[in-house]
């Protein structure tokens, strides 16, 4: 008799203990994966500062935040992208297209400069936007044709890449570039007010929880009545600003005389940056932290490799990519135990 009292007392709060233990598993994964990115560049930069001494001093951390800035805003970008649950790899392109677009109007002004690269990024991002929302034609297969075709634009306004377009006399759109705020170049500050407007509309707005309600689940956000086509077709707007934006920096960093190959494959480190911050390929899970972190993280390394063993750009590259992996494996592995899916 008490026997029969008592065992299903006990197994129901076995069992309720079990969930438990197994909702506070999910929650410390689901943490580790969006925010490992921070923790990873605190340990890395720390090891750096005492393995490697000319790390450490303030003009080498000055010049790899000011280098990863201009990759940094494109993966702001992105990161809205990816959230949606797009991909956009033409950003390379129209990067490069700001670029040169900002150095030819230049003579007529900072103001007209800014404006028309600033216009042709962002028609760049609407087209493709448009043509993935009301199409319905996969994100993939539309930026890449825009990854090509934006290119052969470039190429063509500088007749084959011979033509490279300076700014001749000093504008004022040029300390954009060149200025400095507490010894900080003023693009690292753009960066972080990029990321910081990013963040805000990304948890703070009816427009973000769109965009995370349609990369995890487009079906069940159209019939929560959500703007699915209108969403998806912004945050490739978005991305194409934040690409003029970069590319604009460079023409006034540089003063102009960029080659028509220029950001070639910034898409892919955007994407990787992206990745690495713990925003999930799949769509529905990222945040802007995340990736300020997997951009920075991503550079500290390569500075690492080049003050600490001297190696050339391919080892570089290799290693670079040997860790993207080992972080997008590690991200599989804490999303299937956090109780989602990376597929």
């Amino acid at each position: 008799m008490t026997t029969t009292k008592h065992a299903p007392v006990a197994v129901a709060a076995d069992h309720g203990g079990r969930e438990a233990a197994r909702a506070r598993a999910r929650a410390l994964t689901s943490l580790i994966s969006r925010n490992g990115a921070v923790a990873v560049l605190v340990i890395v930069v720390l090891f750096g500062t005492l393995l490697v001494p000319s790390f450490g001093k303030l003009d080498n951390l000055r010049n790899v935040a000011l280098a990863a800035s201009f990759i940094g805003i494109i993966a702001a970008g992105m990161t809205f992208v990816i959230i949606s649950g797009g991909i956009d790899l033409s950003v390379g392109s129209t990067y490069a297209l700001a670029t040169i677009i900002s150095a030819m109007y230049a003579p007529r002004g900072s103001f007209i400069a800014v404006l028309y690269a600033l216009l042709a990024a962002g028609l760049v991002g609407l087209i493709q936007g448009l043509i993935i929302a009301r199409w319905r034609l996969p994100a993939f297969i539309v930026t890449l044709a825009g990854l090509t075709g934006v290119r052969g634009l470039v190429f063509y306004i500088t007749h084959e890449g011979n033509d490279h377009p300076r700014i001749e006399g000093r504008l004022a759109f040029e300390a954009l570039g060149t200025g400095s705020l507490a010894t900080i170049g003023t693009p690292v500050w753009i960066m972080l007010a990029v990321f910081g407007i990013g963040w805000w509309a990304l948890n703070r707005t009816p427009f973000g929880q769109s965009v995370q309600a349609v990369g995890g689940n487009q079906s069940a956000a159209e019939l929560m009545g959500l703007p699915v086509k209108r969403t998806q077709t912004i945050v490739y707007v978005v991305s194409g600003l934040c690409a003029g934006l970069s590319g604009i920096l460079t023409t006034a960093l540089s003063g102009g005389g960029q080659e028509a190959r220029i950001g070639d494959a910034y898409e892919l480190s955007a994407i990787a940056a992206v990745v690495i911050g713990g925003t999930l390929l799949s769509g529905g899970v990222g945040s802007m932290v995340g990736t300020l972190a997997g951009v920075l993280l991503l550079f500290v390394i390569q500075n690492l490799i080049v003050q600490g063993a001297n190696l050339n750009s391919y080892v570089q590259q290799v290693v670079s990519g040997a860790f993207l992996l080992v972080v997008v494996i590690l991200q599989a592995v804490l999303s299937r135990r956090a109780g989602t899916s990376d597929t």
